[in-house]
């Protein structure tokens, strides 16, 4: 139950027994005890530690806990994963950590849990997400945040009726680039933005070196489950079906039942600095649009362009997020916000090669392209030379921060609200997974001729019912939210 960057060769096994032996967790659970039990009435004092479980320990699971523990040591008090092989070396890190394979029974049983670390497969993302926050935890959630749609509005919903410090892993947000980017917009400097293009070249990159595939059927074979593995809880929420080592414990992204694709993957990274620069993180699309290469009721397909159209945005809007951290950041109404189309790119697909780019300037596998009425920004670069020599630089007006994941390690011990926390994060997934409706199999004739309409009020398409179905997703019998 893990999102992980590459294969790992397999570990020694370490079996339930051979924890349970240990008696180093079962010592250490009387030393460690909830904020709560303190007096602190759920808010952690900045100088003590707090109790993390990890949900999901393998993979981007333990780089999550690793990059906490990096820069704030905390007390990691349990670990769930379905795969005990697949994350051994987090239980092997964390000896004092009580092992489990099931979310909601780590939940339940461990009560010094101040907050989790959700790194699961993107099917159970808004799932354990939701178990943590009812049961008063701070939660850290990987991105996409989550599967569909609708549980991205469930989960903003969620967090803010349990008012517990969040954050979505899409690190970038912490970046110097990111706030320097949203400097350059709002002081002007290639003037209203009209177009925004984006691309990546996952989920393939060069014929040999694949991150995990799509464009594919399911396969026939059957082999048999990994006596470490527990297939059932993997599926989850997920349709039943046999397992095969196609899916995981890595290459499940491209399948529909389990992943969101290379946008989904890809998308809360790249389009979140677009998203703060251009002021949408209030604003849903009002129409989304794609093409693709051939795609089935399996996988994703191999490459894609979506087209995402918004409404024009008051001049005058706070930046969008920053204002939590208690700034208003540069003059707001300077540049006006029109109505601006968002393209995405994948599987290698780019838009063209803007006019006035230096010949020797290449646009490169991944990018993000800003067309405004007074020139364009690849990456954070000024174009044409002539606007780049005539335009001065704004001062650093954005507060910085040192660390994303010391963001959420500090609002979770009563600090401002992290940066990419669901009252962010929640409509900036929604208006991602958007785009995967429009790339459905199912849809594809209709959507040759017309866009989807978005009405966000509603959470539904207003000219293709159909499309509906796909804004939710059914769930196996035992699975609610």
């Amino acid at each position: 139950m893990n999102a992980q960057p590459h294969p790992v060769k397999p570990t020694r096994i370490l079996t339930r027994r051979q924890f349970v032996g240990r008696t180093a967790w079962s010592a250490a659970a009387f030393l460690v005890v909830p904020s709560s039990v303190l007096g602190l009435r759920g808010q952690t004092s900045p100088n003590s530690k707090l109790n993390l479980a990890g949900v999901g320990a393998a993979g981007q699971g333990a780089s999550d806990l690793a990059s906490i523990q990096r820069v704030s040591e905390e007390n990691i008090v349990a670990l769930c994963d379905v795969d005990w092989r697949h994350a051994a070396g987090s239980f092997r890190r964390y000896p004092n950590a009580k092992p489990y394979k099931d979310y909601r029974k780590m939940l339940d049983e461990v009560k010094e849990i101040d907050a989790i670390v959700v790194a699961t497969p993107d099917h159970h993302h808004a799932f354990a997400a939701i178990e943590g926050l009812k049961r008063g935890k701070h939660v850290y959630c990987e991105k996409p945040l989550t599967h569909s749609v609708w549980e991205a509005r469930q989960l903003g919903q969620a967090a803010r009726a349990a008012k517990r410090a969040t954050q979505m892993g899409n690190q970038g947000q912490a970046s110097e680039e990111t706030r320097r980017l949203c400097e350059l917009v709002w002081a002007g400097a290639i003037g209203p933005v009209t177009e925004a293009h984006i691309w990546t070249d996952r989920p393939s990159q060069g014929l040999f070196n694949e991150y995990w595939p799509q464009g594919v059927p399911r396969p026939k074979e059957t082999p048999p489950v990994p006596d470490t593995l527990d297939w059932d809880l993997w599926l989850g929420p997920a349709p039943e079906r046999p397992y095969n080592p196609i899916y995981c414990p890595f290459r499940w992204r491209g399948w529909w039942d389990f992943g969101t694709g290379a946008l989904g993957d890809i998308g809360c990274h790249s389009m979140d600095p677009v998203f703060r620069a251009l002021k949408l993180g209030d604003t849903a699309p009002s129409s989304v649009q794609a093409s693709s290469t051939r795609v089935n009721e399996e996988t994703f397909p191999l490459g894609s362009m979506v087209t995402y159209r918004f409404p024009a945005r008051p001049a005058e809007v706070q930046p969008i997020n920053y204002h939590v951290q208690g700034q208003t950041g540069p003059a707001a109404g300077a540049v006006p916000m029109p109505p601006v189309k968002v393209v995405w790119y994948d599987g290698g697909l780019r838009p063209p090669r803007p006019e006035g780019l230096e010949d020797e300037q290449v646009m490169g596998d991944n990018g993000r392209l800003l067309i405004g009425e007074k020139g364009f920004l690849l990456g954070n670069r000024i174009y044409p030379e002539s606007r780049r020599r005539e335009f001065q630089d704004p001062p650093r007006t954005i507060p910085r921060v040192r660390d994303h994941y010391l963001e959420w390690i500090e609002a979770c011990k009563g600090g401002k609200p992290a940066g990419s926390n669901f009252d962010w994060a929640a409509p900036l997934a929604e208006a991602v997974l958007l785009g995967n409706v429009a790339l459905r199999v199912q849809l594809r004739q209709d959507l040759t001729r017309y866009a989807l309409l978005w009405d966000p009020a509603n959470l539904k398409f207003t000219n293709l019912e159909k499309a509906n179905q796909f804004v939710k997703r059914e769930y196996r019998a035992g699975w609610t939210l």
